[in-house]
């Protein structure tokens, strides 16, 4: 908690901040919110410098003493559109209503910068104990649907278990979703959530039907354990190789490389199922398939057929032809659409033997002609 030395009576560490400390674990968000106006506030620090402050929402964001500091107003919201982000109203409430918006108990702590006193008025300290999360109203889900997210990633974090009345309240959400529902805040939790690469998140948002919320879809649980793939090979973006799987992922804001992953990825299944009717699977025709494919894509491809995957993966992914155009040129092949053709004959017998030289290659493309 040393990160401020700022006190004040209204002043207050909230949230996860709390609750890591409780936990024993290192916190990196540590949020602070001040029970009144933080935007009048700030103006009468010492020192402190105000870098950017928003008004609709009653935070600023100031420097003091070479650190950045967000701090909060505490404030009411409600839901006017169930599923999108709130309306802020009564900007300046009491510490105990800008508590009670919040998702779940273990997240609605509060402690004193000035006394060290931390305030549960939900229970939030008994239910960190016995590992329980737990909502604070039966609206929690219908409100904001991204919580299921949340309880699934600190389940995971932390090892914690919903409650029976919260998990009755998240099976009936899941059994009549709102699809009219910010898919941007939605994706912003799953990343956050599979980025922790965990089977267990994996086999619970399939097996508990949360999946739903992206899609009104069938899906079963592949047969393949994703992280340990996923923390053999070390992809950039392990969530969209979870959440690519599904079969329509269409609500979701993607980013036009994370659509290319998905879109690899089915490019490639259909790839080698047209080409094992045809001529059967090669080391050739797997390379081929795999040549210039982001690894999500490939992993994505190993619930499909795991052998041929890691085969890749392992072993071929790695050979690489030294021989350029300009090698055929300059022994006497003027360039063609034979250039490609070549280029795979001398490949294959590179697959064969990864230890060719250059040289060697050089030799080979001649006996091709």
């Amino acid at each position: 908690m040393s990160i401020i030395n700022l006190k004040d009576k209204n002043l207050y560490f909230i949230g996860g901040v709390v609750r890591d400390e409780l936990l024993g674990r290192e916190s990196f968000d540590v949020d602070i919110t001040y029970v009144g106006d933080a935007i009048e506030f700030a103006k009468t620090i010492p020192n402190a410098e105000i870098l950017q402050i928003n008004k609709p929402f009653g935070t600023v964001r100031i420097k003091l003493d070479g650190q950045e500091i967000d701090i909060a107003s505490t404030r009411c919201e409600n839901y006017p559109q169930k599923g999108h982000l709130p309306v802020v109203n009564n900007i300046g409430c009491s510490l105990k209503e800008d508590i009670l918006r919040r998702d779940f108990t273990i997240n609605a702590l509060a402690k004193s910068t000035l006394t060290g006193e931390i305030i549960d008025y939900t229970g939030g300290i008994d239910d960190i104990k016995t590992k329980t999360l737990r909502v604070l109203h039966d609206n929690s889900f219908i409100d904001d649907p991204t919580r299921i997210i949340r309880a699934l990633k600190f389940s995971v974090r932390f090892g914690f278990e919903l409650d029976e009345h919260t998990k009755q309240l998240q099976d009936e959400y899941l059994n009549d979703i709102n699809y009219n529902i910010s898919y941007k805040r939605l994706k912003k939790e799953l990343i956050e959530t599979f980025n922790l690469n965990s089977q267990l998140a994996f086999e619970k948002f399939v097996n508990e039907g949360i999946y739903k919320l992206i899609a009104p879809c069938n899906f079963t649980l592949p047969g393949i354990n994703l992280e340990k793939l996923i923390s053999k090979y070390k992809p950039d973006t392990p969530w969209i190789i979870y959440i690519g799987l599904l079969p329509d992922i269409s609500n979701l804001p993607l980013t036009k490389n994370e659509k290319k992953f998905v879109d690899d990825f089915k490019n490639c299944t259909l790839t080698l199922s047209q080409k094992a009717r045809e001529e059967g699977i090669s080391d050739f025709v797997i390379y081929k398939a795999f040549e210039g494919v982001n690894l999500e894509s490939i992993i994505m491809f190993a619930t499909i057929n795991p052998e041929i995957a890691t085969r890749y993966l392992d072993n071929l992914r790695h050979i690489k032809l030294e021989i350029t155009g300009k090698d055929l040129l300059y022994i006497g092949i003027p360039p063609s659409s034979k250039y490609s053709k070549i280029f795979d004959y001398v490949l294959k017998e590179k697959i064969k033997n990864p230890a060719l030289t250059k040289a060697q290659e050089i030799e080979i493309a001649k006996k091709y002609l």
